[in-house]
C-alpha cells in the first residue's frame, strides 16, 4: 500500500483527490493538512511514502515546504500537484528535487500513474510540459556559458543596471569613469547577446543575478 499525505489549503480539493486516488485500491491518504507548517508538523510524527503538495498556499508556499524538507533530509518523496503550468515553476521545482509535477486538471488515472511511478523510483513530470522544460533547461545552460564569460567587474555593472541605476550612478557606486562604465556595458551587450538595458535586466532576473 502506497501512503499518501495530501497538503492544500482547500478541504474540498483534498477530499475530491482522496476520493480519486484511494478508488485505485493501491494507494492510501494516511494524513492530510491544509497548510506548510502543519505538513511538517505531521512529518514529525511519521512519514508518508509520498506527499501531494500544493504550489499556492496561505503562509507557507509548497516551494518553502520542499526547501525544507529537502534542507532537513526529511526522505520522503514530494509531487507537485499544481494549476501553473508555466516552465520556470517547473524548472525551480527540479532544482530543488521535486520528484512529480502534475497539474490539477488531469485524469485520475494520470495521477495515480504519477504516484506509482515516483512510488516506483522515477521522477514524474506531466508529459505534455516535458518539452517546455527541456527547452528552457537548453536556454538556461546556454545562459550560464554567457554568465560565465563576464568578468566580476561586468557582473556587477550588470547587476546594477538591472537594478535601474544610470550609468553616473553606476560609476560613482564602483569609483570608475563613466566612460569606463560606458565599455563594460557595450560588452556585457555583447556577451549576453542583448541589444538594451530592458533585456539585460531581464536576462539578470530571469538568472538569478538579482531578485525582485
Amino acid at each position: 500500500m502506497i501512503k499518501v499525505m495530501l497538503v492544500d489549503d482547500h478541504k474540498m480539493v483534498r477530499e475530491g483527490v482522496k476520493q480519486l486516488i484511494e478508488f485505485d485500491g493501491d494507494i492510501q491518504v494516511t494524513a492530510q493538512a491544509s497548510n506548510g507548517t502543519d505538513c511538517l508538523k505531521l512529518l514529525d510524527q511519521e512519514l508518508p511514502d509520498i506527499i501531494l503538495l500544493d504550489v499556492n498556499m496561505i503562509g507557507m508556499s509548497g516551494i518553502d515546504v520542499l526547501k525544507e524538507i529537502r534542507k532537513n533530509r526529511i526522505p520522503v518523496k514530494v509531487a507537485m500537484l499544481t494549476f501553473h503550468n508555466e516552465a520556470e515553476y517547473l524548472v525551480n521545482l527540479v532544482d530543488i528535487g521535486v520528484e512529480g509535477y502534475i497539474l490539477k486538471d488531469s485524469s485520475s488515472a494520470e495521477l495515480v500513474k504519477a504516484i506509482k511511478d515516483i512510488y516506483q523510483g522515477e521522477t514524474y513530470i506531466q508529459p505534455d510540459l516535458i518539452p517546455a522544460l527541456n527547452s528552457r533547461l537548453v536556454h538556461r545552460d546556454e545562459d550560464r556559458e554567457k554568465i560565465d564569460a563576464l568578468t566580476r567587474r561586468e557582473i556587477e555593472v550588470l547587476k546594477l543596471v538591472a537594478k535601474g541605476h544610470f550609468n553616473k550612478e553606476i560609476a560613482i557606486q564602483l569609483d570608475i569613469s563613466e566612460r569606463t562604465v560606458k565599455n563594460h556595458i557595450s560588452s556585457i551587450f555583447r556577451k549576453i547577446d542583448v541589444s538594451d538595458r530592458t533585456q539585460a535586466a531581464v536576462f539578470a532576473i530571469k538568472n538569478n543575478l538579482i531578485t525582485i
